[in-house]
């Protein structure tokens, strides 16, 4: 025993004495007594058979609206489709796709958690942790879970709401498959065919990307570069951005002692000055940088590098193939014309190919 300041004793006080004080409560400081479960409070579809039967009816109604969703995506695919001729096409085409896909999954998912929440058995368990052995005796547990699960949720005893959610999960994927089955239409051109055909053609002018100013050979300063795209292209309304991302062009001079020109395509340039696809060769990003001390062009994508002096060739990075070259001379008047069109096709190399073009 100890004394406190005044002589008294004091005394060590016993776990059953030690408390806290929290207002007017005193809570005991070592543990707390196990509360239990509350009680258990019945649902309105537990008690009520008619209540749990419109409920059912409404689920059913989610998973048959769901199975209307997925046909009015696959019909509203064919009915706002894609034209070639009109981007904006591609606004209603994606909006009307866009609902129908998210209608059908949403009434799904709304109609399988109405199932469990208003339907399935409600009661509490507790369920004791333990080893996850595959032994027999646990495995045979696990098929009468799965048994006593069927039972409760009634899956295999209410037949039409549970062929309602088959119904509706079965037809779900049909749209994807229509969708990516149209990416192949043999009335379509190859990949590589689109790629191979621009707007280039022989005599056609270089002109200045975006405002479509004609460009003289006496323009290009050597170090200089042009953003190019080839002359009617901005007259174009439906088909610009598809052919202005196949034709752009990257338009250069250089000393012409630094060209490393292979024989056959020594006529492709002009006094140093070259003409070459912006679009990169790895996965079609916009080559726009160029290092004029070097000569080379760099991909900001993956920073694939090209060496002009050598036709484009690639020196690093990802890029499979160097840049096609677009043959270039001057008309009668001094501006840059295109000889033809590019010889290979233009932009990634992953697109199959069944032509060689040995250029």
């Amino acid at each position: 025993m100890a004394e406190d300041e005044h002589g008294g004793e004091l005394r060590t006080a016993t776990s059953s004495e030690r408390t806290v004080s929290r207002g007017t409560a005193l809570l005991p400081t070592d543990g707390f007594q196990n509360p239990g479960l509350p009680e258990h409070r019945p649902r309105v579809t537990d008690t009520d058979p008619r209540a749990a039967k419109r409920v059912e009816r409404f689920i059913i109604f989610l998973f048959w609206l769901s199975f209307a969703a997925t046909v009015f995506t696959v019909a509203a695919y064919f009915i706002w489709p894609i034209d070639r001729e009109d981007i904006t096409s591609v606004r209603a085409n994606n909006m009307f796709l866009g609902l129908g896909i998210a209608l059908s999954m949403m009434t799904i998912g709304i109609g399988a958690v109405m199932w469990s929440k208003y339907l399935m058995k409600d009661h509490e368990m507790v369920e004791s942790r333990h080893k996850t052995e595959g032994s027999p005796a646990t495995r045979a547990r696990a098929v009468e879970v799965f048994q006593q699960a069927n039972e409760e949720s009634g899956f295999g005893r209410r037949t039409l709401l549970r062929n309602s959610l088959i119904g509706a999960v079965l037809a779900l994927p049909i749209p994807g498959i229509v969708l990516f089955r149209d990416l192949y239409n043999g009335n379509n051109p190859a990949p590589v065919d689109l790629l191979h055909e621009t707007m280039w053609d022989e005599g056609v002018r270089l002109v200045r990307d975006p405002i479509g100013t004609p460009i003289k050979a006496s323009d290009v300063t050597i170090g200089s570069v042009f953003h190019v795209i080839p002359d009617g292209l901005i007259d174009l309304e439906h088909h610009m951005l598809e052919e202005k991302a196949k034709a752009v062009v990257l338009l250069m001079r250089l000393p012409e002692e630094r060209l490393k020109e292979e024989e056959h395509r020594k006529s492709w340039s002009y006094n140093g000055i070259v003409a070459y696809s912006k679009v990169c060769t790895h996965v079609g990003c916009p080559v726009a940088l160029y290092e004029q001390q070097t000569h080379h062009l760099l991909c900001p994508c993956h920073q694939s590098q090209f060496d002009v002096t050598e036709h484009c060739k690639v020196i690093f990075g990802p890029a499979g193939r160097p840049l096609p070259q677009l043959p270039i001379t001057v008309d009668g008047e001094g501006y840059l014309v295109a000889q033809s069109d590019f010889l290979e096709p233009v932009g990634p190399s992953f697109w199959e190919r069944k032509h060689d073009y040995n250029v």
